[in-house]
């Protein structure tokens, strides 16, 4: 039924009489996008809702983290504990945290240790991204495992040309002392590009004074991350080449954590200590033939993550979480004719947990994707994928996404349909705890989805104005929970997520850029008929960018969350309404000289107090300012 339903909708497309001409030559100044097809394809062809985040909007909002950079996108909701380095979960259309799918040039940078498989956003440093593309929907049909909710897809700076160096130096509130220095560059056919990059928050004020225990005195958060990466490439001819990126964080993070011994479970006294260190590497040969007609690349990838807890006044050793994942994959590109483009692939991984459990998996997949031109105003991709896990079996995915444009009305009609799977973790299956009578289930089965959107978008070129907006809906089944006693877990959940994401941009000048961003998501329980935690309803941005110079800019983002339902700190009260918020933060760069430039921004302008999640405040005003130079 459901294919029948992806086929049908294309149909429907096909027959619409509309006519249109010029789309390859507006085609021509798309952006282009990778991640929506796995293929490097202009914007206005895509139908799937991608946001693209480059390094120049980076630097101009003076981005940190990879959460900062998150943040305002549209359809995501980020939860941070705290300020800089805290533990940061990403919500993508109203889906579990744990439904998104994270890549780094290519590597899967889930951690297969943790208990939901996720990838904490809050360790990731910004400087060295080159763009992020935000992919929204159910993506399983080319990216297995995890993607129910969509992919993010980051990928940092490559070199070429001269060699370029750039250091920077900032420092600001809350004990706040960054630093970061990189070289990219070329040599005949060596390309080149590493960085280094430290930052320091030593003071961040998190645990709410009324929440801690008579007499005790709140210890500001500490986060240390220290971050090397380095991409490096050989062209060996003009058709085959070979490359290597790296990548290793080491944090050190100081937090309040809850006692365990009491109930409620107050805030200690004492910090935890959390400490990781994560290492990532891929390896690729790139070889073009038959002058072009067929590509194909070989990868292969590996992860090791570390994770220790120490918590406060204890004897024992700390909580360790070590897992690694050896993943090998190969992707053909083969190019049918001048309207369709025939991309294939296959993969295989393994993920091991060493601690706190011994225990692997493997999983081998293929796919196929169907890329086609069926006129010139026309476009539709269509892929399936197989994945064969030896723990709980196969499942098959698929995507279809059609897209058509009306050139002689800027008009662009987009609709997608797709399913998305989540596998089950190494420790929701292998992990017990038999102090607490909790045994796990080895027959778990994935979580699934249905998911699909339609929308537009409308640009009104005399008026420099641009707009769209598209509805989306995705169904979830088999949900991963605990049984009644709480002693398994079981697939017993079921939920859908709905709702509109919308912008408008406006250009009123040449020097001036003005964006508004709304979504309104509704996130549901269908078991018990209740809202899901943490998705709140509404969210709108609206983001600036004003070129007042040659050499100085400015940007100012506004952005307002409604209220959501959420636990306390300790979900001793499981169900609570949390207090929406709005933020301004402004950001202005100005270049000294060729060489030199200053900067400096205001996080939370109006310096307001909230939590999110309840039990973490978030930090308030923040001023902060620095340096950079480049030579």
């Amino acid at each position: 039924m459901r294919l029948f339903l992806a086929s049908t909708l294309t149909l429907l497309i096909l027959t619409c009489n509309t006519a249109v001409v010029g789309a390859e030559s507006a085609a021509a100044l798309d952006p282009v996008i990778v991640t929506a097809t796995r293929i490097p394809t202009p914007e206005s062809q895509v139908a799937s809702s991608v946001t693209m985040i480059t390094a120049e909007d980076i630097a101009a909002k003076q981005y940190q983290t990879l959460p900062d950079v998150l943040r305002d996108v549209p359809g995501l909701n980020v939860v941070q504990s705290g300020g800089a380095g805290g533990q940061t979960s990403l919500f993508m259309r109203g889906t579990e945290a744990r439904h998104t799918k994270v890549f780094v040039d290519g590597i899967d940078v889930s951690n297969p240790a943790s208990p939901d498989g996720g990838f904490d956003f809050g360790t990731f440093l910004a400087q060295d991204i080159e763009k992020v593309e935000i992919l929204r929907g159910p993506q399983s049909g080319l990216y297995g495992s995890d993607a129910i909710g969509g992919v993010v897809n980051i990928i940092t700076k490559s070199g070429n040309g001269p060699a370029r160096f750039t250091a920077s130096i900032q420092g600001g509130s809350f004990n706040t002392f960054n630093q970061s220095a990189g070289v990219t560059g070329s040599s005949d056919q060596f390309h080149y590009a590493a960085t280094i990059d430290h930052m320091n928050v030593a003071a961040t004020p998190v645990t709410p004074h009324d929440l801690l225990p008579k007499g005790v005195r709140r210890v500001d958060d500490y986060t240390d991350n220290l971050t090397g990466t380095t991409k490096l490439s050989y062209d060996l001819t003009d058709q085959l080449d070979v490359g290597l990126v790296g990548r290793y964080t080491e944090t050190r993070l100081r937090i309040t954590g809850d006692n365990p011994n009491l109930y409620p479970s107050p805030p200690e006294g004492q910090q935890t200590q959390n400490n990781t260190n994560s290492y990532y590497t891929r390896g690729t040969v790139h070889l073009i033939s038959f002058a072009g007609v067929f590509e194909q690349t070989l990868g292969v990838a590996y992860s090791n993550i570390t994770l220790n807890d120490i918590a406060p006044a204890t004897d024992g050793p700390p909580t360790t979480y070590l897992g690694d994942r050896l993943k090998l994959d190969w992707q053909g590109k083969l190019k049918l004719d001048s309207t369709e483009t025939l991309l294939f692939g296959a993969e295989h991984q393994r993920d091991e947990v060493r601690q706190p459990i011994p225990a692997s998996t493997v999983t081998d997949a293929g796919f196929a994707e169907l890329q086609s031109t069926l006129s010139e105003h026309l476009f539709n991709t269509l892929n399936v994928r197989y994945d064969n896990n030896d723990r709980f079996g196969s499942k098959t995915t698929y995507r279809v996404a059609p897209v058509y444009l009306i050139s002689r009305t800027d008009t662009k009609l987009k609709a997608s349909i797709g399913t998305g799977f989540k596998a089950p973790t190494l420790e929701e299956m292998y992990q017990n705890i038999p102090a607490y009578g909790f045994y796990a289930n080895p027959n778990l089965r994935p979580e699934t989805s249905f998911g699909y959107d339609l929308g537009f978008e409308q640009s009104i070129p005399a008026y420099q104005l641009t707009g769209g907006a598209t509805y989306f809906r995705n169904d979830i089944r088999d949900l991963i929970a605990g049984n009644a006693t709480y002693t398994t877990l079981i697939n017993v959940g079921r939920a859908h997520t709905q709702g509109v994401e919308s912008f408008l941009r406006y250009r009123p000048l040449k020097t001036l850029t003005l964006r508004l961003d709304y979504t309104y998501t509704e996130a549901v329980d269908d078991v018990l008929r209740e809202p899901l935690l943490r998705r709140p309803k509404h969210k709108a941005s609206l983001n600036a960018n004003w070129q007042a110079s040659a050499r100085l800019s400015f940007t100012a983002t506004i952005l307002g969350v409604s209220q959501w339902v959420d636990g306390n700190r300790d979900f001793s009260v499981p169900r609570l309404d949390a207090a929406g918020y709005t933020t301004v933060n402004l950001a202005a760069n100005f270049a000294l000289t060729d060489k030199v430039a200053l900067f400096g921004r205001l996080n939370n302008l109006f310096d307001r107090r909230y939590e999110d999640p309840i039990g973490f405040l978030q930090p308030g005003v923040g001023a902060f300012a620095g340096v950079r130079v480049t030579f």
